[in-house]
């Protein structure tokens, strides 16, 4: 299914006043689609240089789970603050809205896991960031940060690191 972006659609004013919200219900509701661009997340990284999708809350673990099973690799969530049981590593990030608090468990990578961090948009980068940096942290090699949906007014691709290669599968 070539064009599956018109699956994506635009709730203004949500969350809040003047934030254009980027739908991705009837994307995932579209099987068809749905598992197309599960293929071309997965398709730069079928030679097996995967060890860990590593996923951010909620959204990207809609794509991350079923992109770590098609590559097999394992899969790690990227949780909001106070939702994982065991020791954490934890990262405060901002939204275009807002600021908050993610966390990973401490024991989700070994060091040297090859690493593709997941989530359905890049709007400002933080979220990402954050994510990114944990990574970092406990010692992962990350391949590629992946996203659905790339806003480029927010800037969030300026924002992470030059490191790490990143690729939007489509822009709003």
């Amino acid at each position: 299914m070539e064009n599956w972006q018109h699956l994506i659609r635009a709730i203004p004013d949500f969350p809040t006043t003047g934030v254009t919200f980027r739908d991705i219900t009837p994307l995932l509701r579209h099987a068809e689609a749905f598992n197309h661009v599960i293929d071309i997340l997965a398709e730069p990284h079928r030679q097996g240089d995967i060890d860990v999708v590593a996923a951010i809350e909620s959204r990207g673990f809609m794509f991350g789970a079923p992109l770590a099973l098609r590559l097999g690799a394992g899969f790690v969530p990227i949780r909001k603050h106070g939702k994982l049981p065991a020791e954490t590593i934890i990262r405060e990030y901002s939204l275009e809205y807002g600021t908050g608090l993610i966390e990973m468990h401490c024991d989700a990578l070994q060091p040297g896991d090859r690493v593709l961090v997941v989530d359905d948009v890049l709007a400002t980068g933080g979220t990402a960031r954050a994510a990114i940096e944990m990574v970092d942290d406990l010692g992962g090699k990350i391949v590629e940060v992946a996203f659905v949906i790339e806003l480029p007014a927010l800037g969030g691709r300026k924002r992470l690191p030059e490191a790490y290669p990143i690729r939007a599968l489509t822009e709003y």
